[in-house]
């Protein structure tokens, strides 16, 4: 029996190590876990915001090309609203989708951004369903249109900590003359 109490410390301690070991390995695990999953949501989020966003484009380039068709755009490409009907009604269902999935995945002020930018988009199209001709009026749409943008991006870059973004406000620069 002596020999029992004096190597109990020793056993104490290896059970001590042993359970220090499977806690510490534990706690390691659920973090790496925790980290891995919050990754995956992020990588959720950014394709959510993406896939709007790309949604969202699509309907506001081809505003810009009926704009052109009715004189208020000098988009280089018209197009007849009979002919982008189906094109503009293709970008308005693939709109849905994408926005419910933004409503699920993200955040309350990118949803809140988003809002502004669409219904700036629906109220361009809805001044080119009417076939108005106010190229000043139109002017005014797109630069609503890209501050809603703007702000729509920047919610983003802020939700999943990224880098501030370059605003796109390209000025082109006209063809010299040679």
């Amino acid at each position: 029996m002596s020999t029992f109490v004096q190597q109990l410390p020793a056993l104490i301690g290896v059970v001590i190590g042993a359970l220090g070991s499977y806690l510490a390995s534990t706690r390691g695990d659920h973090a790496r876990f925790r980290r891995e999953q919050a990754a995956r949501w992020e990588e959720r989020r950014l394709e959510a915001y993406t896939t709007y966003a790309r949604s969202l484009k699509k309907s506001v380039t081809l505003a810009y090309r009926i704009a052109a068709h009715l004189g208020n755009d000098p988009h280089p490409h018209p197009l007849a609203p009979e002919e982008a009907a189906p094109q503009l009604a293709d970008a308005a269902d693939a709109r849905d989708p994408a926005g419910e999935a933004l409503l699920m995945l993200g955040s309350p002020e990118v949803v809140e951004k988003a809002r502004e930018w669409v219904v700036v988009v629906m109220d361009m199209e809805a001044f080119l369903r009417d076939r108005t001709h106010s190229p000043e009026t139109w002017s005014n749409m797109l630069m609503r249109q890209r501050s809603a943008r703007d702000g729509y991006y920047a919610a983003v870059r802020r939700d999943l900590t990224l880098p501030p973004g370059h605003s796109a406000d390209w000025q082109l620069v006209p063809p010299q003359p040679s």
